[in-house]
Parts: C-alpha cells; structure tokens; sequence
C-alpha cells in the first residue's frame, strides 16, 4: 500500500512538471509587449515611402526616382562655391519653370526656358546661376524641402546637358517658404510650383 502511494505521488509530481514546462513553453511563443528597438532597427512597413534624407553638397543624387530616361544627378556644389557673389533676381525672371503637381519632371513646354538660361550662361562667360526650387503650400515642411530641391536639380542637369559647367550652377529649395503668390487654390498654386533662375556675378 505504502508502495503504491508513493506511485503515485511520482506520477503526480511528474505531471505538475509536464504541466508547468508546457505553460512555460506557450508563454514563450506570446509576442513581446513594447520590446526593446535594435540599434539602426527601421520601423513602419515594408515599402513605406517617406521623403527622403537630405541632400549634402557633393552629393550623387537620383532627379526622379523610378522614372524612365532621367539621368543621375551631377555632384551638387558646395556650399560657400559662390558665397559674396552679386546677385541678380530679375535679369532671367522670364524665364521661371514651372512644375506640376507633387512633381519634379521638367515638362516639354518649360524646356526652353532653361535652354534661354543656358544660352545666357554661355554668352556671358564668368557669370553663375542660383537655381531656387519651390513648392505649394500643400505637404509637410520636410517633405517640400525635398522636393523643391529635387525640382532645383532636375532644372540644373537640363542645364549641364546643355552644356553649361556644373561648376556654374548651385541649387538651393525653399520649399514652400517663398511663396510667389498669395492663395489657397489652384490659381495660386501653380504660380508656386516652380524653379526660379538668380544670375551670380563675382565681385570686384
């Protein structure tokens, strides 16, 4: 009788160990609640686009991603290449490019606009252009940044294959900070989705 109880105290023990190494092993496959990020871990969804790191002088850049027949971006000037130079705003103001919507494509119909600047360029030998990007209001500070700049750069490779020296044109985006006209529609919008030229003179 003694024997047998002791049986069975064995299997009882047994079985609470089964029993306790089974609830052990489902809570291991339970997710982690907040884990602990990984250094350098990304986070949102795979093919999630955002806007894009920003773009340093010097830097090789794509124009338009994922669109066909546009080039890869020429090294970017730096910064302080043409610093204390005289600018001039309105010596090519006719000759502002405009963009479509959420775009940085140079249209067909604006292309000879920056074969005018290009020609002005060449004529006038020594002389330098500022390429300023701009976006409408719509979008975020940081997004706009980005393409105002991508804008400025697609307008400054048309410029370089058109055989102006990539030495002689810099690039700046302001986004949607300098604004060309005041509104809340389309009519205002349109004028601010552009690339406006500033000629650089050296000083004296």
């Amino acid at each position: 009788m003694k024997e047998k109880k002791m049986k069975l105290n064995k299997f009882a023990n047994l079985l609470v160990i089964g029993l306790v190494l089974t609830l052990a092993a489902s809570g291991c496959r339970k997710k982690p609640v907040n884990p602990t990020p990984l250094p350098g871990a990304r986070t949102g969804n795979v093919g999630e686009a955002g806007p894009g790191a920003a773009i340093n002088p010097g830097q090789t850049v794509p124009i338009e991603p994922g669109v066909p027949g546009i080039p890869m971006g020429h090294p970017s000037n730096s910064a302080e290449a043409h610093q204390g130079w005289i600018e001039d705003a309105q010596a090519l103001k006719t000759d502002t490019v405009y963009f479509d919507f959420d775009s940085s494509v140079l249209k067909a119909a604006e292309k000879p606009k920056v074969a005018a600047v290009a020609d002005y360029l060449k004529a006038n030998a020594g002389k330098a252009v500022k390429v300023e990007g701009n976006c409408d209001e719509r979008g975020t500070e940081e997004y706009n940044r980005s393409l105002g700049e991508r804008r400025a750069l697609a307008v400054r490779e048309e410029l370089i294959r058109l055989g102006v020296d990539p030495k002689d044109v810099d690039t700046i985006s302001y986004g949607k900070d300098k604004p060309a006209a005041q509104g809340h529609d389309e009519a205002a919008w349109k004028q601010n989705r552009r690339d406006d030229f500033v000629v650089l003179t050296a000083p004296k």
